[in-house]
Order: structure tokens, then sequence, then C-alpha cells
């Protein structure tokens, strides 16, 4: 490696892609491609980026296997950056296969981290964790172990584990200080920064109050039923009676929650669930089929109770009930989630938000239409290159907002 090459790997493993670029700019073999593609990712470019990167890729040809897997690598880094979530995974974990044959342990590890931080933006913490788990951190750079454990900390926010996240962006921060980097620093600290803001909203007869992601542990581990609208379900000491792909009897419960000690009307409950001003006979008899479906899908955890004027929620061995709502006013659940998305600060496709949400992309773009209506989301561009954003100042947790698995889903 000549000394330019060497110099301009240093500038950029330091965070200065401004200086790799004064090194390497006017070069156009391979090792010197591949920098200009990693440095104009670190610039913002990533269309540019992607472009030097394959060009990197295919002049190192198949006899250097391990320059090629480091170019996938980095391929895959600005795919992500960029959320272009339809980039094969396979070729990363082939790639990260080849690092690992070959020992270069630091960027095998980098590639195990990619794999990892797609998992849990693909609303997969599980299969995350067990990326991370096979990742031995202990002699990799700083920067690699900071972010190692901001991906532990992303794990940890999504199965609502704050004491674990806590201790996990601490060690994050203390490597991140260590290595120097000031994007990477200010990434720990927009982390910290959201553990600590409100994760969700207490909702009850006497208003609402806000909640941080410890104080949202410690309702879900205590004895109350929770209905729980940040993921439409149903909680109780670790049981989980998941409602996500039934709106109306979620909408029945959450009414009869909120009340609770009292009853709800017919009248009431029948507006509200099956969203209509006029009702007859006929809308009270689909109410009491829908509470019955309803009696059957939370049991055991509480059941519904006939009343002279309407019907009342009986929890089953919990002395208090709570509703557990988002922390943005936002009534749509796919509107939600996307603002969830958003609020990362990157700009998403329509598509890579359909991908990460588990949603068609037409149910996507009515979503980024609300609330482009509502000035909450804005597109950039237009046609198949449009993008949407929304201000990279978010004052909730994101967690909670986007959508998870959940027992008998």
């Amino acid at each position: 490696m000549d000394i330019l090459i060497s110099s301009a790997s240093r500038a950029l493993a330091a965070g200065d892609p401004l200086g790799a670029l004064n090194r390497v700019a006017l070069r156009d073999d391979a090792p010197a491609l591949a920098l200009r593609g990693i440095a104009m990712a670190q610039l913002g470019d990533f269309v540019r980026a992607k472009t030097l990167l394959r060009r990197a890729a295919k002049a190192f040809g198949a006899t250097d296997a391990v320059a090629r897997a480091r170019c996938v690598a980095a391929e895959a880094e600005v795919a992500l950056a960029s959320r272009d979530l339809a980039w094969p995974e396979k070729s990363l974990a082939a790639a990260r296969a080849t690092l690992q044959a070959h020992g270069d342990a630091v960027n095998a590890a980098h590639a195990a981290q990619l794999q990892a931080r797609r998992q849990l933006l693909t609303g997969r913490p599980e299969d995350a964790g067990r990326t991370l788990d096979g990742v031995q951190i202990a002699n990799l750079p700083a920067a690699s172990r900071a972010i190692h454990e901001l991906i532990r900390g992303g794990i940890a926010l999504r199965r609502v584990q704050a004491s674990a996240a806590s201790a996990a962006l601490r060690r994050a921060a203390d490597a991140a200080r260590q290595a120097g980097i000031p994007a990477l620093l200010a990434e720990v600290d927009h982390a910290c920064r959201a553990l600590s803001a409100p994760a969700a909203r207490r909702v009850g007869q006497g208003g609402s109050q806000d909640l941080t992601l410890g104080e949202v542990e410690a309702l879900l581990a205590s004895r109350a039923l929770i209905v729980d609208a940040c993921r439409n379900a149903l909680r109780r000491e670790g049981q989980t009676a998941p409602l996500a792909s039934r709106p109306v009897l979620f909408t029945l419960a959450r009414l009869l929650a909120e009340a609770w000690p009292q009853d709800v009307s017919r009248e009431l409950l029948i507006a509200q669930a099956f969203r209509t001003g006029f009702q007859d006979d006929s809308h009270r008899v689909r109410l009491r089929v829908e509470i019955g479906r309803l009696r059957a899908a939370m049991r055991p955890l509480a059941g519904v109770s006939a009343t002279k004027h309407g019907f009342v929620l009986k929890p089953a061995g919990a002395s208090e009930v709570v509703v557990l709502a988002r922390p943005v006013d936002v009534a749509d659940r796919d509107q939600a989630a996307v603002l969830a998305c958003l609020a990362d600060g990157q700009t998403w496709s329509s598509s890579a938000l359909a991908l990460a949400l588990g949603a068609s992309q037409r149910t996507m773009q009515r979503a980024l239409d609300a609330l482009a209506a509502a000035g909450q989301a804005q597109p950039l561009g237009h046609g198949r290159a449009r993008r949407w954003m929304t201000p990279p100042v978010p004052g909730f947790t994101t967690s909670l907002l986007l959508p998870a698995l959940l027992p008998g889903e």
C-alpha cells in the first residue's frame, strides 16, 4: 500500500473524508476508488459513493477476494444509510464470510454490525441480537465498539428494556469518546436523548401522562391490565393478546379500558368502533357479535359484562386497567409508524418504508400523503427518485411506534 492510500485510510478512520479526498481524488486505481466511495458516503453523496464502490469492486477483480468483500460491505453500508432496504442481504453475508475466512476480523465485525442494523431496521430485533452475539468486540477499534453498543442499545429500546439500553449507551459513549469522531459522538448523544424522551402516554379518566421508557418498562412488569395502543395488544405480567389485525376489537377494548371501572354506552361503542352516525338494530346485533369475539380474544386476561346501558370491562386478577397510548397524537397507526421511521432524519422512499414496516406501497403512499397534508412530512424529488423526510429533531422515543411481531400473530 502506497503512502497516499495509507494516509487516506487513516483520515477516513478518523472521520475526515475531505482529508482523504485531498490525497486520492485524482486517482482511478482500485484502492483509491474504494476510498473515494467511502469518503463520498461520509459526505452524504450516496449515489456517487455507490458508483465508485462498484467500480472499485470490479477493478479489484476475482483475484483479490478480500478487497472485493470490503467493497461489498461498504456498498451495503451506503445502501443502509440511504435506506435502500431492497439491497441483497445475502451479498453482505457472503462478504462477511469471506472476510472471516481470510482473517480480517475488524471488517468482518463491521459487516456483522451492518447485518444487525438492517435486521433491527426491518423489525427483527431477535435476529439482530443473534448476529451481534457472534461478534467479539474486545480487540475492535473504539469506533467499532461504539457502533456495536449503539446497536445493542437500539435492540434494548425495541424490547422496552430501559436499563439494558442505558447501560449499552453508556458503553457506546465511552467508546465514542475514545474514538474522538464528532459524527459518532453526535449519534450517541442523539440516542441518549431519545432514551429520556417521552416513550408513551398513560391515558385514563383523569387525563394523560407522559411516560419515559423506564416507566413503560415498570408498567409492563406490573400486575395491571394494559391496553397497549402502541402495538395494538392487551398485556398483563408477560401474557399478551394481540389485536393488531383486528382493529374493531381493539377499538372496543380501548374504549372500555378508558372508561373503566365505569361502563360504556352501546351508542358510543357503535359510533366509535363502526365509524357511523346512523344506528339501527343491525348495528346493535353486530355490536353483540363483536363483543363476543372480543371476550374470546381477551381470555384469560379479561372479560366483558353487559350492563343496563352498555358494556363494562372486567379485568381478571388485575387491580388496575391502563391504556398505553402513542407519545404523539397521530390517529392512524400507519402514519404513526411512518413518523417513527422518518424521525431518524434520513430520507426514505415509499418502497423502503413498505419493506421496513411490512405494509404495501399503496398504504405507505396514503400515509405519506396524509402526513404531508398535515405538514409532518415533506417530499424531495419526483417519480422514482422521490424521497420523504421530516425534521430530524424527534421529541419522543420512536421505538414504541414501530410494528413488532407479537406471540400468536
